[in-house]
């Protein structure tokens, strides 16, 4: 994936060049605040602790099309992550990741790595993506899949550099 190409605002509003992220390893997520998997926000944030320094980013990509689990605006989201999560990775203003309005890099993250039988569908909130240095999917995990599940892949990622 090439991350030069998408700038997406922050939830304080700040455009965002994610080439800014270029040759790190990139963990991508959609979230939402009244989720089931809500709790992986601080499994998230402590491995973005533990992986920040040695090149990891998480960014976080808030979506209301499952549920209408995020139904808050930019400063409830961010109120809500850090009051509750101390989340500190960046997170990004609300995005669709299905449909004709999804936001570009979804709709090239779920081309480059197709889901379960080649659904170009996301089945639901924290879905994870997780990107080489290098801007290669190294694979797609299901909304299921505990971020500290994730530790082994993001720390070879690192390795490999």
């Amino acid at each position: 994936m090439e991350l030069q190409k998408y700038a997406m605002p922050l939830l304080d509003g700040t455009i965002q060049a994610l080439s800014d992220y270029q040759n790190k390893v990139v963990l991508i997520v959609n979230t939402a605040s009244k989720c089931g998997f809500t709790p992986q926000y601080r499994a998230l944030e402590e491995l973005y602790q533990r992986y920040h320094d040695q090149g990891l980013v998480i960014l976080g990509f808030p979506c209301n099309q499952f549920g209408h689990q995020e139904p808050g605006d930019s400063n409830e989201i961010a109120t809500f992550c850090e009051k509750n999560y101390g989340v500190t990775f960046p997170v990004f203003a609300k995005i669709d990741v299905n449909g004709s309005n999804a936001a570009p890099i979804y709709q090239d993250l779920k081309t480059e790595a197709p889901g379960l039988l080649g659904t170009r569908k996301i089945k639901w909130n924290f879905t994870k993506f997780l990107l080489s240095r290098q801007g290669k999917i190294i694979n797609r995990y299901a909304p299921t899949t505990k971020p500290e599940d994730l530790e082994e892949d993001i720390c070879t990622a690192l390795r490999e550099g």
